[in-house]
This record gives structure tokens, C-alpha cells and sequence, in this order.
């Protein structure tokens, strides 16, 4: 039998525990701190079995998935240092930082225990147990950072375990994924944040800010909503990586003052056609480490009853709707309405349902 333990079963090790649970000769522990979350995760029958006592979880484990935020993996670590491991078992993390994380995991005090650093780049709009599923990871990279004294064997035991989750596994060196993931997705919170405190900083004195900055607005600084907590740990933990990354995104934007003091027309010109070429040959419908959401634009009269009868023809096709937005509606003016899937597969359906009647764009 096959004793998997999860620390931090909320959306990722949830998710993680969903994709193991019920393969032939697997046990899935689950572990909390809070008895509540314990009866949370036996009621929605997330895991095998669950308990409050770490000794309990650990004891007689293959394999060890430390879930828990970034600023608390390396405390779990220096825990697991002193307790009866079995040998051979195998202990790996789901945090967004690999660097720091992987040095810890190489100080553990059993040489037949082993450290393999790992990133799920998945995620939802929506964290905790509920929101688990067992359909998060499939086709999305799944990054492992082992160090160089990492044994082929254990590696190959992980990957192979993992093939449950159907994502793509991705070998990385930590210091390169912190540069990756730095770039692609810590600095594009930042910048989210500081785009989103500024206008809050100029809505304090004219409210007209606040009232017109929705639709793009919304759309392009989503991630400006992310959890506090959570982006603290990882950017203090990044921190290198993100002051140089900061720096060179300083020098992007001086390069813009420049072009707009001076009148540059041809060098915004350029610019905006360098960024349009690299991002269209971005891959579209590819699981990446900033969640994907899946919308469409419908252009709708302002009709009594148009958007319930929207609702209806989807639900009738059985497409699941998970939410639906009004961006402008105003008498005898299209409104836009945008409506939310949480499948890939359900926008799909609606798209080409919902084009026959009406003007439909992604």
C-alpha cells in the first residue's frame, strides 16, 4: 500500500489528494492544525483518512506534499528533520519559490529521506478545499527542481507518480524557475498592485477614477486581488530575482517617457508591434501559472428578458454558466454582456452555440 500525506489540503494539495484518491494500493492522508478542516476534508471526501497529529501523518509515508503557504514550507521541513521517516520516502512542496525551498529540503537530516522541490503552475479563481478538483492539473506544467545530490530513482518515483494529475512534468534547476516564475507571474503582480493603488490614490480625490475604471480595467489588473499573506511570502522570498526584474521593467518604462516626451510616434509604434508579435505566438489555451478565466463577450439589445433567455439556451445544452456580467446596457445602446465558464470545454459550447444568434467574441 501506497501512503501518500498532504499538508495543506485546500485548492492545490485538495486537488493533488483528488488525483490520487482511489488508485488501486493508495491511501491519501490529509493533515490540518484545525480539527474543523479535518472534518471539512473527510465530509467532502477529499482524502482517505485525516488527523491534527503531524507524527500520525508522517508515519510509515512514501510520499509527503507539503501544501502550506511558502513561508511556512521550510518550518514544516525543520519538523520533518526529527521524526521517524520512513526510509526512502520522498518529500516535495507545491510552493511558487524553489530556491530557497530546495536548500532547506537539502539540510534534512536523513540522508534516506529526499528533498524534491516542485510547482503545480495551476490554479483557480477560487482557493480552498472547495474548490479542489481533480481535473486542475491536466495539461498544465508541473515544474520539479531536484538538487544535484537528488537520487534518479526518487525522481523517476515522483514523476511517475504524478502522472495521476496528467500534467506536464518540466525538470528545472530552482534558480532558473525563480527567474521564470519571477518574471511571468510575480512581476505581473506587482504591477498589477501598484497600477490598482495608483488610481485608488487619484479616485481619493475625484471619484470619476473609480466610477469609469471597469470592463479592461478590471480585466487586465484581476490579479491585483490575489491573496495578501500569500504574495508576501513569495516576493520576500524571491526578493533578488524581483529587484532585478524591477529594475529592467523601471528601464521599460523610462524608455517610454522618453519616447512620449520627445514625440517618438515611430518608437511606440514599434513597441506596441514587437509586444503584439511576441504575445500572439504565446500558446492560447495552455494552463499557465496565472490562472486562465474563461469568458466571452455577447453583444445583447437591452431587451426585457434577453439575458434570461441567454441563461435558458445554455442551460437547456447543459452548459455550465458560472457567471454573467453586464459591462454596458443602456436604452436603445448593445450592451455587452460577459459571461464566466469555469471548463475550457463550456466555453467552447457556448461560443458556438451563441454565434448562430448572436455577435459573440473571446
Amino acid at each position: 500500500m501506497i501512503k501518500i500525506t498532504i499538508f495543506g489540503v485546500g485548492l492545490i494539495g485538495g486537488s493533488l489528494a483528488l488525483c490520487f484518491k482511489g488508485k488501486p494500493g493508495v491511501t491519501v492522508v490529509g493533515h490540518s492544525n484545525n480539527p474543523a478542516s479535518v472534518e471539512k476534508y473527510l465530509k467532502r471526501d477529499v482524502v482517505d483518512h485525516a488527523t491534527t497529529s503531524m507524527e500520525e501523518a508522517v508515519r510509515d509515508a512514501d510520499y509527503i506534499f507539503l501544501c502550506t503557504p511558502v513561508g511556512t514550507i521550510r518550518q514544516y521541513l525543520h519538523l520533518l528533520s526529527d521524526m521517524p521517516l520512513k526510509p526512502g520516502c520522498i518529500i516535495t512542496d507545491a510552493g511558487s519559490t524553489k530556491a530557497s525551498i530546495v536548500e532547506a529540503g537539502s539540510q534534512l537530516k536523513r540522508k534516506d529521506v529526499h528533498f524534491i522541490g516542485g510547482h503545480p503552475m495551476a490554479g483557480k479563481e477560487k482557493s480552498g478545499v472547495e474548490a479542489a478538483t481533480s481535473l486542475l492539473f491536466e495539461n498544465a506544467f508541473y515544474v520539479l527542481t531536484p538538487d544535484t545530490d537528488t537520487p534518479q530513482d526518487a525522481y523517476d518515483r515522483l514523476a511517475k507518480l504524478l502522472e495521476w494529475t496528467k500534467a506536464r512534468i518540466v525538470k528545472l534547476d530552482p534558480k532558473l524557475h525563480d527567474g521564470v516564475v519571477g518574471a511571468i507571474s510575480h512581476l505581473p503582480h506587482i504591477i498589477a498592485v501598484a497600477l490598482v493603488n495608483q488610481i485608488e490614490h487619484y479616485n481619493e480625490s475625484n471619484e470619476l477614477f473609480g466610477d469609469l475604471a471597469s470592463g479592461g480595467f478590471r480585466d487586465i489588473t484581476r490579479i491585483a486581488s490575489s491573496d495578501p499573506v500569500m504574495w508576501r511570502d513569495i516576493l520576500l522570498d524571491n526578493k533578488s530575482v524581483l529587484l532585478n526584474l524591477l529594475k529592467d521593467w523601471n528601464a521599460e518604462i523610462a524608455g517610454f517617457i522618453e519616447m512620449i516626451e520627445s514625440g517618438d510616434g515611430q518608437g511606440i509604434e514599434q513597441a506596441f508591434q514587437k509586444a503584439n508579435h511576441f504575445r500572439s505566438s504565446l500558446p492560447e489555451r495552455r494552463k499557465g501559472v496565472i490562472h486562465s478565466f474563461y469568458d466571452i463577450y455577447v453583444d445583447v439589445p437591452d431587451h426585457p428578458g434577453i439575458i434570461g433567455q441567454i441563461a435558458t439556451l445554455l442551460g437547456n445544452c447543459r452548459i455550465n454558466l458560472s457567471n454573467i456580467q453586464i459591462i454596458e446596457s443602456r436604452e436603445d445602446i448593445p450592451g455587452v454582456l460577459r459571461l464566466s465558464f469555469s471548463e475550457e470545454s463550456h466555453m467552447d459550447k457556448a461560443l458556438e452555440l451563441l454565434k448562430k444568434d448572436y455577435a459573440v467574441y473571446v
